[in-house]
């Protein structure tokens, strides 16, 4: 059984789509980030970082003391090699799969995730901010989109590659990106969005990017103004 510590943003629902593609059994623990559980002892001894998400693995391989790990990628790349799919077993694969592994945790995410906060979250309109992330965000769709122009899935075949990458593609909305532009990553997409296990693992999911009521000032302070000391 893995644990899994979870909220819906893309990263925490990008653990949660591997384990609904490899029908591994889990139990959702939730964190709500809005109200801090994020900073809360407990958690911070599993996840140091005050991030979401992160496991718990009470089976790993070769039966050792439970597993705990936090980081979506790492999480992503653990559980591919604990049950030997969605990463390719020979050296040339495997480098294919773990550069766009990566290229989505340094690129793809911070800049998305920064454009959906100026966009959604922030006070009040940053312009130049707007502009920066917006662009950004596009020469990045721009990227993967010549990437697959020639292939069904981001590493040739399904891999955690495209697990990490499509829960950053579902609010292009408010990374002010027009799927319409980018045709090879909108097939990609829609092909990605009717897959059962992605069914399954956005079912009942809130848009957290979605415009909503404007969150309290104690709110914000939790989410987005911490800083070295993390508050218990």
């Amino acid at each position: 059984m893995i644990d899994l510590y979870f909220a819906a943003t893309p990263n925490g629902l990008k653990a949660k789509l591997f384990l609904e593609e490899a029908q591994l059994p889990y139990r959702i623990v939730s964190v709500s980030l809005s109200k801090g559980e994020q900073l809360k002892p407990e958690f911070l001894a599993i996840s140091p970082n005050n991030k979401i998400p992160a496991i718990i693995d009470h089976a790993p391989a070769g039966g050792s003391e439970p597993v705990k790990l936090f980081e979506s990628g790492a999480i992503l790349l653990y559980l591919a090699e604990k049950i030997g799919r969605f990463i390719p077993q020979d050296v040339h694969g495997r480098a294919e799969v773990l550069q766009w592994l990566f290229w989505q945790m340094a690129g793809l995410g911070p800049m998305a995730g920064q454009i959906g906060h100026f966009n959604v979250y922030a006070p009040e309109k940053v312009p130049y901010a707007i502009d920066r992330y917006t662009r950004e965000t596009s020469r990045l769709y721009g990227v993967l989109d010549r990437r697959l122009a020639d292939r069904p899935f981001i590493a040739g075949e399904f891999s955690i590659a495209d697990i990490a990458c499509y829960p950053w593609i579902v609010p292009h909305e408010a990374h002010g990106q027009n799927l319409a532009e980018f045709p090879h990553l909108k097939r990609w997409f829609e092909n990605m969005a009717v897959r059962p296990a992605t069914l399954r693992t956005y079912e009942g999911v809130e848009n957290v990017y979605a415009p909503k009521q404007a969150i309290s000032e104690e709110e914000r302070k939790i989410l987005f103004n911490q800083g070295a000391k993390v508050r218990a």
